[in-house]
């Protein structure tokens, strides 16, 4: 193993760590992650010359309190602060540092530092991605595709907001921890789901994103193995990511029903599936999991004929009268009318419609078209696609629908 190949492993696997345990003993986010940074800095010049050292997580735990201190010591104003870390800080990494127990804390009081509701969306999507994840601005900042400054920014203000309003970093106390958790894979949901289906860019999913909101998925599994719905959002998303490879064909998007199975990751389905027998289990059930449930019906299928729609169908009531959401309500409509017919679709379609609350959202006008072609109205899905077409940012997105109202003239 080369140096480069050592540092990058280290990278992804203590980051979090790190950054965790020195918010711990500095009581900084900001300082931690720079501290860590240095760290890695320091790594990548010195062991090309010095070697690998032989456990690489202590040797940059033990440069990361160093370069904390250092800082400390270049800030005026912190002189108090400077004292009593200089006074704490060990010559060497404790034991404690390492072990599994510390080690599983601090990364999860990390992910709910980062995750919590005293930020704003965006803030903490970004310093989950930051921070836990260890992606750079310019990489977050181009995921999100906003100019590297206003990531920067972002990033900066989410720190001083924890630093103002003193965010303790601690795990949240039993009551209040379901509510928090569920905060946390909300997170992780939303930056999944942007790379599913990038709402913006040329790109029509950025695999790149999923890859980012599995890691941390997995990440919070080994962290909390017995929460169902952790595991079962990992399940979600190791099931649809299956499908990545079969969902894009020359730059466009491929509908489900186009796909070629055969490109479908048949190892990460079998994974998924085994997750949601393990949440199953539990006997919890929550919408994450009602979700994967879907998604293993549709990976099961040999083909689009033999999906079992009655089933899809069937699991979106539940999971409307679970999590009620004018989106839910649109994907059982879809299902309804692949189980139905599409006029049975149509039917709950319009009653979203009227109700309003997705006008400004393309997908319900795209599958508006598509059930209204598949009615015959011609004339009504060429205005539907219309309607999604000026909706649409995302640049393959966009050209797909061009390319299906096309179709309708031809």
């Amino acid at each position: 193993m080369t140096t480069a190949d050592a540092i990058a492993a280290a990278f992804r696997a203590h980051w979090a760590q790190i950054v965790a345990a020195m918010v711990r003993r500095v009581g900084d986010l900001a300082l931690a992650e720079d501290a860590t940074q240095d760290a890695f800095t320091a790594a990548a010049a010195r062991w090309p010359r010095e070697g690998i050292p032989p456990n690489p997580a202590a040797w940059l735990m033990l440069a990361a309190g160093r370069k904390a201190i250092d800082r400390l010591r270049r800030e005026r104003g912190r002189r108090e602060r400077d004292v009593a870390y200089a006074r704490d800080a060990p010559v060497s990494v404790a034991a404690a540092e390492l072990e599994d127990d510390t080690v599983t804390d601090d990364r999860l009081r990390l992910i709910f530092l980062c995750g919590h509701p005293a930020l704003a969306s965006e803030a903490r999507i970004a310093l989950t991605l930051r921070c836990v994840a260890g992606l750079s601005t310019p990489e977050i900042a181009r995921a999100f595709l906003v100019p590297e400054a206003t990531m920067a920014q972002r990033l900066v203000r989410a720190k001083r907001r924890i630093a103002a309003t003193r965010i303790p970093f601690e795990l949240p106390t039993a009551p209040n921890l379901p509510e928090r958790l569920e905060g946390v894979l909300t997170v992780l949901y939303l930056i999944f789901n942007e790379g599913y289906a990038a709402t913006s860019g040329d790109d029509p999913l950025r695999a790149d994103l999923c890859d980012e909101a599995i890691r941390l998925a997995r990440l919070l599994h080994e962290l909390v193995p017995d929460h169902a719905e952790a595991t079962g959002l990992l399940a979600l998303m190791l099931l649809h990511h299956a499908r990545a490879a079969a969902r894009t064909a020359f730059g466009r998007p491929v509908a489900l029903d186009e796909q070629d199975r055969s490109r479908w990751d048949r190892d990460a389905i079998r994974e998924g599936e085994e997750l949601l027998a393990a949440a199953y289990a539990a006997r919890r059930p929550g919408p994450y999991q009602l979700q994967a449930a879907i998604a293993a019906l549709h990976a099961r299928a040999p083909g689009p004929q033999a999906t079992d729609w009655p089933a899809i169908a069937s699991l979106y009531a539940l999971l409307a009268g679970m999590m009620p959401s004018p989106v839910v309500e649109l994907n059982r409509a879809v299902a309804v009318a692949m189980a139905e017919g599409p006029r049975a679709g149509l039917a709950l379609l319009r009653a979203l419609i009227e109700e309003g609350s997705l006008d400004a959202y393309a997908p319900l006008h795209a599958a508006h078209a598509d059930l209204l072609r598949r009615d015959g109205d011609a004339q009504g899905a060429a205005a539907a696609y219309a309607r999604a077409i000026a909706l649409t940012e995302n640049t393959a997105q966009r050209a797909e629908l061009r390319r299906r109202q096309r179709d309708l003239k031809a």
